[in-house]
């Protein structure tokens, strides 16, 4: 009696989408230094409050404000042979998200980033902007859908070049990789010499690419 072929196929799946981001996370900060820890850190907190209190009055709200970091250190330099305490340096990041798009009801992003720049003078400083998504799982989908259907083709040109069918999917393993994490503003960040008013720098979120790569398993027939 002739044994029935036994046999698998497995392949990998590759999708991806693209989109433009609708929303800008933002690390602005204050850096004040002062002779002592209290005056530096008095002059942080009233800092920042000026800073917080110009993105409000742009519309963002304190949900979209929060505090990613505080620190007061000693400023040293070397003096005669030996480093020597100069006094003390305290700072202060807030991570802000922002809609990339465009709202009657407030100004742009690059004008609310402009005004906190303002509101924060000689001591704010910017940690960076990302682009990311309000709906980041619905574009994941798209691209798993599109991987799928690439491992979908795969499978059905080996297993037709093997003069075979796909029988059942045995295995599916999704292949993922984790978006880079968040990083405060360091102490040391873009100092900023803020004139009076300074001009709104444009900031354009063009597109980005969210894809989805897996593994499957089919079993021939």
């Amino acid at each position: 009696m002739t044994q029935p072929q036994v046999g698998t196929v497995t392949v990998f799946g590759y999708g991806s989408v693209r989109a433009a981001p609708d929303l800008i996370v933002l690390t602005i900060g204050v850096e004040c230094r002062a002779s002592t820890v209290a005056l530096a850190y008095d002059r942080a907190g009233r800092s920042v409050t000026a800073l917080t209190s110009a993105l409000r009055e742009d519309g963002v709200p304190g949900s979209d404000i929060d505090t990613g970091m505080l620190s007061v250190r000693s400023d040293t330099a070397w003096q005669d042979g030996t480093s020597r305490v100069i006094g003390y340096i305290a700072t202060s990041s807030l991570t802000v998200t922002l809609a990339a798009a465009a709202d009657p009801a407030r100004p742009a992003p690059s004008e609310i980033v402009a005004h906190a720049v303002a509101a924060g003078g000689d001591d704010a400083r910017l940690g960076g902007l990302r682009h990311t998504f309000a709906d980041r799982e619905r574009l994941l989908e798209r691209a798993r859908d599109a991987a799928w259907d690439n491992a979908l083709d795969k499978a059905r040109q080996y297993a037709r070049r093997a003069a075979r069918e796909l029988g059942s999917v045995l295995e599916i393993t999704e292949h993922t990789t984790a978006p880079p994490p968040q990083q405060p503003a360091e102490p040391g960040g873009i100092r900023l010499v803020a004139a009076s008013a300074p001009a709104a720098v444009p900031i354009e979120s063009g597109e980005t690419e969210i894809s989805a790569t897996l593994r499957a398993t089919w079993q021939l027939k």
